[in-house]
């Protein structure tokens, strides 16, 4: 299955569908990251690594 990072824009329905598909799913509610206007680059060195 995919490992994927939902960012604060990503559906959460979609983020739970994807879930319960058996999909690896970090939201960015988890990963302690919303409302703190980290750059488009920083999240998307967080989701590669």
């Amino acid at each position: 299955m995919a490992r994927l990072f939902g960012d604060e824009n990503f559906d959460v329905q979609a983020m739970t569908l994807l879930q319960s598909l058996g999909h690896d799913v970090l939201t960015a509610k988890d990963a302690e990251m919303i409302n703190q206007r980290i750059s488009d680059q920083d999240v998307l060195h967080f989701a590669t690594n």
